[in-house]
């Protein structure tokens, strides 16, 4: 019984929600504004809150049998402390919440950006090894882009950046809308599989 009312919640605010997409009408209009807007970021906070409580759940679990206890307790610390400095000395600049942010958790960021460039660098010398035409296709295209904007290409300064920029704005394009529809497709598929009932798995099961 409480699947039945669940499901009749999501086919009636489905409906309405796809309803309300294609009216002019200005409270149409109105309701898109509110959904949207405002309870998609409470719904966004209550997502965020469960993250957390998770994340924090699984940390300690994992600093109690002694699985990465010196990172897992790191991360815990710098989850605490954030939230105390924002609340206590807030977030404008010269506050310790800054600092932080600026010193601590900024370093960490480029920090990780920077290896993924390796990681980047391996996946894409064994991805665009030349086996087969569509693969020679594509390592052709990789290294005309790159070379385009890169300083060192010579006496093809002025050739590469527009053949790169040609593969930019329409083969590249191309590909970019073509996975653009599919995704559209697929999530269309999958709405009106859920607003129907057929699809209940986010239920809890399939039954």
């Amino acid at each position: 019984m409480d699947r039945r009312i669940a499901l009749i919640i999501c086919f009636v605010f489905g409906l309405v929600m796809f309803a309300q997409f294609f009216s002019d009408h200005p409270v149409a209009h109105r309701v898109n504004q509110d959904v949207l807007v405002e309870y998609v970021q409470i719904i966004f906070a209550f997502a965020l809150i469960v993250g957390v409580v998770a994340l924090v759940r699984n940390s300690i679990k994992q600093v109690s049998s002694g699985q990465d206890r010196p990172f897992r307790m790191v991360m815990l610390a710098g989850l605490v402390s954030m939230p105390i400095l924002a609340i206590g000395w807030g977030i404008e600049a010269g506050s310790p919440f800054q600092w932080m942010f600026e010193n601590v958790q900024a370093p960490m960021q480029s920090t990780v950006f920077a290896l993924l460039a390796f990681f980047v660098a391996s996946a894409s010398y064994r991805g665009f090894r030349a086996r087969s035409v569509p693969a020679a296709i594509l390592l052709a295209a990789a290294l005309i882009i790159l070379l385009g904007r890169s300083l060192m290409i010579g006496p093809l300064a002025h050739v590469l950046p527009d053949i790169a920029e040609w593969i930019r704005n329409y083969p590249s394009m191309a590909a970019r809308r073509a996975i653009l529809i599919g995704i559209g497709l697929g999530s269309l598929t999958t709405s009106l599989r859920v607003i129907v009932g057929i699809e209940r798995t986010w239920l809890g099961g399939e039954k």
